[in-house]
Formats: C-alpha cells, sequence, structure tokens
C-alpha cells in the first residue's frame, strides 16, 4: 500500500464531487428537482471516469486501482457531507457509478502507459 498516492486520491474525491455539483445543480435549476434523479448518476461516472484518468496517469503502479479508489473517495465524501441521511435509489447507484468510472479511468490511464493496471 505505499505505492498508493492517498493525496492525490482525496483530491480527486473532492473533485469529482465538486464537478458533479457543477453539472447537476445548474440542471435541477433549470429543469427541475426531479432532474438530479437522472443528471446524478451519469455525472458521477463522467467526472470520476475524467478525474480517475488523471489521479491514474500520475501513479506509477496500480492505475486502475488509483482510478477506483477515486470513486470510492467521492462517494465517501458525498455520504460524510450528506450526514449519512438515507438517499434515493439513484443516488446509491450514482456512487456505484463513481467507483466503475474511477476505475474506467484508471484502466483507460493504464492502456496508453508502462504501469499496470
Amino acid at each position: 500500500m505505499k505505492n498508493i498516492r492517498w493525496g492525490w486520491i482525496l483530491l480527486g474525491g473532492l473533485f469529482v464531487e465538486l464537478a458533479i455539483f457543477a453539472i447537476a445543480i445548474p440542471l435541477s435549476l433549470l429543469i427541475g428537482q426531479t432532474s438530479l434523479l437522472y443528471s446524478a448518476p451519469v455525472a458521477s461516472f463522467v467526472g470520476s471516469f475524467a478525474v480517475g484518468f488523471w489521479v491514474a496517469k500520475k501513479a506509477p503502479k496500480r492505475r486502475v486501482l488509483h482510478g477506483a479508489l477515486v470513486g470510492g473517495a467521492a462517494a465517501l465524501i458525498y455520504v460524510g457531507m450528506s450526514l449519512g441521511q438515507p438517499e434515493p435509489i439513484a443516488y446509491i447507484v450514482a456512487h456505484v457509478l463513481k467507483v466503475f468510472g474511477g476505475a474506467a479511468g484508471g484502466l483507460a490511464a493504464s492502456s496508453g502507459g508502462k504501469a499496470n493496471g
């Protein structure tokens, strides 16, 4: 675990949440509150993919793991911000998509470099 870039992972998780808010909140103001049920999962995957790719590129090894951990950190940050309140199923799906999106970003980063995912 000494090769895991925890600082980048936590920063990446924060950036993922900021990206999701930057996408989902304006949409909910324009279209309505129910749009969050559709935009949050999509924004979660896309944001985690992009940031997971960015963080994984900085990792010397285990790029897929780094990407997945970015998504996991983002999910934990959101749960902490919401104080563990019950969430709609769409938000739970969004948390899973954060991990998969981050892992996919790490896989994309590892396919172009020498490090193994």
